[in-house]
């Protein structure tokens, strides 16, 4: 089978999959209009998110048996349209789960603690301590909303500080173990200290985090985002922080995200609210790094490879 890479990915997948017999074309940095003109000459394509697989281009690649994507959402790919046709489509979220956990956590422990704005201090010959005084996560109630790899990975990192660990997906059932106890979603509305998002982007959960859904919660809480941008709404993350219903919020992605996650600042004014949440010190943010370790960049490209081979050799 002849497999073209449109993306750059770690040279392990390229490497099994010529192993394992598939003819390779690792082409990176060719142009998306070049990538059109020869998709239709082959059987698999490998990206990660330089280019949208819709309709148009599904229907130029007439010999595609399969779609793989090195990472773990794919928003990207018109699945629905691509499974009418035959073609496979795959994912390797179980690369980067253990990343994603732990960088939710260190995203807590930072806002808990006040460390970016203590360190800040510091550098500048301040010594502030009790204007930094922080929080445990002991005894907090975290609700996680997308129990898959990344909420798991995430409940596992969790275990050793003694919080109550509680989650809800719309899809899974009977998964309360060591780590989690299984909710409702009225439930995590009413026991929620921190909230930490893990759900895919679907027409489903496109802002799904909004107003509405935060002045649900019985307490004043703080949210993570490390899943996608587009699932919390921050012009309502922002409006809730000013009244004290959010108390702090930890972001790795942000909807102003484009494609290629790298334009956020191509215009020439910046949305407003996120004016509001580069200035704020109860704001924690990455540019989109959960996941992306160079333990993960290896594992990502084994797990997608082992699939590929599974299926078709």
């Amino acid at each position: 089978m002849r497999v073209l890479f449109i993306d750059s990915t770690h040279v392990r997948l390229s490497e099994k999959l010529k192993q394992a017999g598939f003819n390779v074309h690792y082409l990176p940095d060719t142009p998306i209009k070049e990538i059109i003109k020869i998709i239709p000459n082959y059987e698999g394509i490998i990206i990660r998110s330089k280019i949208k697989i819709d309709k148009s281009i599904l229907d130029l690649a007439v010999n595609l048996k399969f779609i793989g994507r090195v990472g773990s959402g794919l928003e990207n790919i018109d699945i629905e349209y691509a499974e009418s046709k035959g073609i496979k489509c795959f994912n390797s979220p179980e690369g980067n789960r253990d990343a994603v956990g732990e960088q939710a956590l260190g995203m807590l422990l930072t806002l808990f603690n006040n460390i970016l704005k203590a360190d800040i201090e510091v550098r500048k010959g301040k010594w502030v301590r009790e204007g930094n005084r922080g929080l445990e996560i002991k005894g907090k109630t975290v609700g996680i909303i997308g129990y898959g790899n990344m909420g798991s990975a995430f409940a596992q990192r969790l275990k050793g500080f003694e919080a109550n660990v509680i989650a809800y997906d719309k899809y899974k059932f009977d998964y309360s173990d060591e780590y989690v106890i299984e909710k409702s979603l009225e439930d995590i509305y009413k026991q929620t200290d921190i909230l930490s998002l893990h759900v895919p982007l679907t027409e489903e959960t496109s802002f799904m985090v909004n107003d509405k859904f935060i002045n649900h919660f019985k307490k004043d809480i703080y949210i993570i985002n490390t899943a996608r941008g587009k699932v919390l709404k921050t012009v309502d993350l922002v409006k809730n922080m000013k009244s004290g219903k959010v108390l702090g919020a930890a972001l790795d992605v942000l909807e102003y995200e484009q494609v290629s996650f790298e334009n956020l600042h191509s215009s020439d004014k910046l949305p407003e609210a996120f004016q509001f949440i580069i200035k704020s010190n109860k704001v924690v943010l990455t540019p989109h790094i959960a996941g992306w370790t160079e333990e993960s960049n290896i594992k990502l490209s084994d797990f997608l490879a082992d699939k590929i081979i599974k299926e078709f050799t």
